[in-house]
């Protein structure tokens, strides 16, 4: 029987790329979506027609009712959640002290909160399987902080310290827990920086440039093939040398 994929925040960018990446590892992939609907059923499509199980499942990661729901949903189309990635995130650009309390609010509950919904709905059914994998996907920024994106450092950060206990506490459950924590990737979230700026960021990446989405999406199937079913509680970079 195929397992099943869950990747939050899958319509685009990074999260498409997994999605693709798991389809051709063989899973059924659910892809959660909030407001890129026009993306998610372009993806849909085009995989569907390749002959991947896929579909899409809308839901607000920082809703805790929205994730019950779609958890609900899924375990009613496939019979449960096998693999979870925590992909869905926004990012916030600015100065520290112009950082309104709803700017914060909605920063830490989709990247943080979120990761956090989506966890506690997914463990039951992995607990009662005796096996599972949840990735979340963190930042660099998380490791190591970026001037002007103090919200979203600390909330990838925190992430990073949610993985890392969780890791713990559903180990003898037969779960992993790992993240992977991207660098500089050439994706939409790029497009507010012009190409001379996006020439200076790449110059001060011992690669010399940018990551791709696909590479993301390799760490990420790494972490769920059963080579890494000894491997938990690991932060993996993938920021070409940036730490």
């Amino acid at each position: 029987m195929k397992k099943t994929a869950l990747v939050t925040g899958g319509a685009k960018g990074i999260g498409a790329a997994i999605v693709r990446r798991l389809c051709e590892d063989g899973f059924t992939v659910a892809v959660n979506y909030l407001k890129s609907e026009q993306s998610v059923n372009s993806l849909c499509s085009e995989l569907t027609l390749a002959g991947y199980d896929v579909f899409p499942v809308k839901a607000d990661v920082s809703s805790s009712e929205d994730v019950k729901r779609m958890f609900s949903f899924i375990c009613e189309k496939t019979g449960g959640v096998d693999v979870l990635v925590n992909n869905a995130g926004v990012s916030l650009w600015g100065l520290f002290q112009d950082t309104s309390d709803e700017m914060w609010s909605e920063i830490t509950d989709i990247n943080l909160k979120g990761t956090f919904n989506c966890c506690r709905e997914a463990l039951p059914y992995m607990i009662n399987k005796g096996c599972g994998r949840i990735v979340n996907i963190s930042s660099v920024w998380g490791q190591v902080g970026a001037s002007c994106e103090a919200v979203y450092s600390a909330s990838k950060a925190g992430v990073i310290g949610l993985t890392k206990a969780l890791s713990k506490e559903a180990a003898l459950s037969g779960i992993t827990v790992n993240c992977v924590a991207p660098g500089v990737i050439d994706t939409d979230m790029m497009k507010r920086f012009s190409d001379e700026e996006k020439k200076d960021i790449c110059e001060e990446i011992p690669m010399g440039r940018m990551g791709e989405a696909g590479e993301v999406a390799a760490a990420v199937s790494f972490f769920v093939s059963d080579g890494a079913s000894y491997i938990t509680g690991q932060i993996l970079g993938v920021n070409g040398g940036t730490v």
